[in-house]
């Protein structure tokens, strides 16, 4: 009637063989995830800063000059995409900020002449001079604008 020998189901073998591939397939494409998540992230900083410089040169346009901070700007700012606010200094205002504070290159000179805006990336602390370890992963303006990515790009 019944043969019971007939095999029904998977051997051990069988389900450790498949959850070995698992492992080797996740260990491949969760790194690929966490890389393009991360782009993303960097994509989204860049368009955020763009966007807000946008509205700094609105705001010269008709005051004639910088604010001394972004909630000068009345627009809803947002939050970097790591959850910081934006940080942003003034330079080119009618009191201009302590030179010490403005960032810097790897030759220590400033970065722009007219504000500084970045993102402090995704550990939240950043410094000063863009070569310092806390600073590489910050997404920066300089250049006046000319440039707008990753610090450690610069």
């Amino acid at each position: 009637m019944f043969e019971w020998s007939k095999q029904r189901g998977f051997t051990l073998i069988e389900l450790l063989i498949a959850l070995v591939i698992a492992a080797a397939l996740m260990s491949i494409a969760v790194p690929s995830y966490q890389a393009y998540v991360e782009r993303s992230r960097r994509a989204k900083a860049v368009a955020d800063i763009s966007e807000i410089s946008m509205a700094l040169e609105r705001y010269r346009t008709i005051a004639g000059t910088f604010p001394d901070s972004l909630d000068d700007l009345n627009i809803p700012l947002p939050l970097d995409p790591w959850g910081h606010a934006y940080q942003y200094l003034g330079i080119d205002v009618a009191s201009p900020p302590n030179k010490g504070a403005v960032r810097k290159d790897k030759n220590l000179n400033p970065l722009n002449s007219d504000y500084d805006l970045c993102s402090m990336g995704p550990d939240g602390v950043t410094q000063q001079q863009l070569t310092a370890a806390k600073a590489r992963d910050d997404i920066v303006r300089a250049g006046n604008g000319g440039f707008i990515g990753l610090a450690s790009e610069h």
